[in-house]
């Protein structure tokens, strides 16, 4: 105990340890516990003289399934990797937001652990937990006035501890003036959010987005009527009944059907022109965020992730059903049918598997890195994009699929959970874009040669065992599917 290290910082001190060349902090407290504040703005904890202890992760979100997680509605916690806590080191910082859409995942998984980002890109990194789901995004403020932060709290988390690292990670060996937020899924959504929201502005200096992006919000009244779903599902009339209701009950409600999307009901940012008062990426991108350097990336095979290539949607399938299974996996209104055909013109030599994620990849999971950079480049705002196409060798039938860039940027290419391989091609891979991410925290720019994206050019990073630049790929996807409008899921 007497040689881990003692960070002492505006918002109190803590003993944290040492692993792996790189001093670790877990668990420090940045909000106060929301179980006593429900549906409310998070506050600061009173800065303490004690030295406390930071040797354990806190708790996650309470959510549906992840039973293997700590799970507690005081769950405003982050971490802290550092090279080594010296105030004049002035590191670039990365603070990652996890991904699970916004109502559910956690940071306490080792795919996002920052020993390696840190020691290898002489940087700090912070992940955070936050609020989800019903706790961080259930809109009661047209029911009741007494919750006019409910429909954005779980983003307000997330201003909260940036908040924090400005001022505190100083004392970590941080730079303040050097933030960089990198999220995967839903924490590239947030960041996408928060470049929209004013109370998150100069906090951060540079972004970065994984397969996650929110182009319009949650409109109040879809968001109200999804609330009365959520509420009809617990049998509750009054909101202030669920102040007081376990939190079992409350993510027991999630079971709610969405009364606009079907399935289990949607939680996430509101446009309740109060925290949120313009949607992101619409009607262009938010001029706030144009400043800040952005690299946008997604996956070749997104859907592969989370439409099981072994699971019922995809048995059986054939030409005489695949436009009947494509139709709801599309997400848009377009006639399944003439885009099964448009991609048998164009790629005969494609099966109804290939065709079914090839369709599903580009016109459900691509869409919004595509609007959001072109909204950028119109606004000639600096931007880089990427597409990652290398392909797992642990299963090579998932492809290139979400997520499949999250260990390849941390560098956790062993940890549970990554199908990267830990070959010599994806090691030189993952030095690669660790390399890019901590040059855009470091330098404003990910260097490599990798230009920004401008119109009509489109020039783009195709991540893989070769990689390179090109310049509109998938275009004729992408065209394909610019004749459809775009609805955010959510929205």
């Amino acid at each position: 105990m007497a040689r881990d290290p003692v960070v002492t910082a505006k918002a109190g001190r803590w003993r944290g340890t040492s692993e792996g060349g790189v001093q670790l902090f877990r668990g420090i407290r940045y909000g106060e516990d929301t179980s006593r504040a429900r549906f409310q703005a998070p506050r600061a904890p009173a800065p303490g003289r004690d030295t406390l202890p930071a040797l354990a992760f806190g708790p996650s979100c309470p959510q549906r399934g992840g039973s293997d997680l700590a799970q507690a509605e005081d769950c405003l916690f982050l971490n802290v990797w550092t090279p080594g806590a010296d105030p004049r080191a002035k590191r670039p910082v990365m603070v990652y937001f996890h991904g699970g859409a916004y109502s559910s995942g956690t940071v306490i998984e080792p795919r996002v652990f920052g020993c390696r980002l840190a020691a290898d890109g002489d940087v700090v990194v912070v992940t955070v937990n936050q609020r989800l789901n019903a706790l961080g995004h259930l809109y009661l403020a047209r029911l009741s006035p007494a919750f006019a932060d409910s429909g954005n709290a779980g983003q307000l988390d997330l201003i909260l501890a940036l908040g924090w690292v400005r001022d505190n990670i100083a004392a970590f060996g941080g730079d303040p003036a050097r933030v960089m937020v990198f999220g995967q899924s839903g924490g590239g959504a947030k960041i996408a959010t928060l470049m929209a929201m004013p109370a998150a502005r100069g906090l951060f200096h540079a972004a970065a987005t994984m397969s996650g992006q929110q182009v319009t919000a949650s409109g109040p009244l879809n968001a109200t009527r999804r609330t009365g779903a959520y509420l009809a599902k617990l049998g509750v009339a009054d909101p202030a009944a669920l102040l007081t209701m376990p939190v079992e009950r409350l993510v027991e409600g999630l079971d709610a059907e969405d009364p606009i999307l079907g399935g289990g009901v949607y939680f996430g940012p509101v446009l309740d022109m109060k925290w949120l008062t313009r949607h992101p990426f619409w009607p262009d991108a938010h001029p706030q965020g144009n400043a800040i350097p952005l690299i946008l990336g997604n996956t070749h095979d997104e859907t592969r992730a989370f439409i099981d290539p072994n699971g019922p949607k995809l048995a059986g399938l054939g030409w005489d059903n695949i436009a009947a299974r494509i139709a709801p996996e599309l997400r848009i209104d377009v006639l399944p049918e003439w885009v099964v055909a448009q991609y048998r013109a164009r790629f005969p030599a494609m099966s109804p598997t290939d065709l079914f994620y090839a369709a599903t990849t580009a016109g459900r999971s691509w869409r919004g890195q595509v609007i959001e950079a072109e909204e950028r480049a119109k606004a000639s705002a600096p931007a880089w994009v990427y597409q990652l196409d290398f392909q797992s060798p642990i299963e090579p039938i998932r492809g290139a699929p979400h997520g499949h860039d999250i260990p390849l940027v941390f560098g956790t290419l062993d940890a549970e959970g990554s199908i990267t391989g830990t070959g010599a091609a994806a090691r030189a891979l993952s030095r690669r874009m660790m390399a890019a991410f901590v040059s855009l925290a470091r330098e404003g720019d990910p260097g490599q040669g990798w230009p920004r994206y401008t119109l009509p050019e489109r020039r783009t990073m195709i991540f893989d065992v070769e990689s390179r630049i090109e310049s509109d790929p998938r275009r004729w996807q992408r065209e394909l599917f610019a004749r459809i409008p775009y609805i955010q899921p959510g929205t």
